[in-house]
């Protein structure tokens, strides 16, 4: 039997046995080749949850990216993305499972919050882990724009354009574009204020 490896590609157990895939195109597998017992079922429970994952963060999840005022940077602002889901403690096991399924990311109890909260503030875990999960399965609510915004300015961020100037003026006005009903520590005027007054 034949599957074909653009739907689920290559199968590798981590270290924390899980399910990792890779996508590529215009190539076959046989079952036979892959040396996991009841791969079909795998596979499906895999793609269930990635698919559940989306889900749920369509509801729970949150992109976001924060300023905080820092006198050793040369820009003085410090720009903080970070993708988190908040549960309280009797949900405290999914949140758990999805820090398992990404490999990565921290779980603490938020006092503010009284809930626990799963974080993932890491620009290189975001860039390769998060963001490509969110780019295979979709997600589905005014979420996604908030996502497609985040993705951006993290990109900027990996290619360390956040300290310069200009590109920081832009990924201020971005940002304040998403989660518009959130509470934000500093107003947009007063960041892009102390970059006015700035001569570099």
């Amino acid at each position: 039997m034949l599957i074909p490896w653009e739907s689920v590609i290559m199968i590798n157990r981590t270290r924390n046995d899980l399910i990792s895939i890779d996508i590529r195109n215009q190539m076959e597998v046989s079952v036979e080749e892959i040396n996991f017992h009841n791969t079909l079922a795998l596979i499906h429970k895999f793609m269930n949850f990635a698919s559940y994952i989306t889900g749920f963060i369509d509801g729970e999840g949150c992109f976001s990216i924060s300023f905080n005022f820092r006198e050793k940077l040369k820009t003085k602002i410090e720009v903080r993305p970070s993708f988190a889901i908040g549960q309280n403690k009797r949900s405290l096991g999914i949140l758990k499972k999805i820090q398992q399924y990404f490999n990565c990311g921290s779980i603490r109890f938020s006092k503010s919050d009284q809930c626990y909260k799963y974080e993932i503030r890491n620009i290189d875990e975001l860039q390769t882990k998060i963001i490509p999960h969110f780019r295979k399965f979709p997600l589905l609510t005014i979420k996604r724009s908030d996502f497609e915004i985040f993705s951006k300015i993290c990109a900027e961020i990996a290619q360390k354009k956040h300290r310069d100037k200009k590109h920081l003026k832009k990924i201020i006005k971005m940002a304040f574009k998403m989660n518009c009903s959130g509470k934000r520590k500093y107003k947009q005027a007063e960041l892009l204020n102390v970059l006015n007054k700035m001569k570099i």
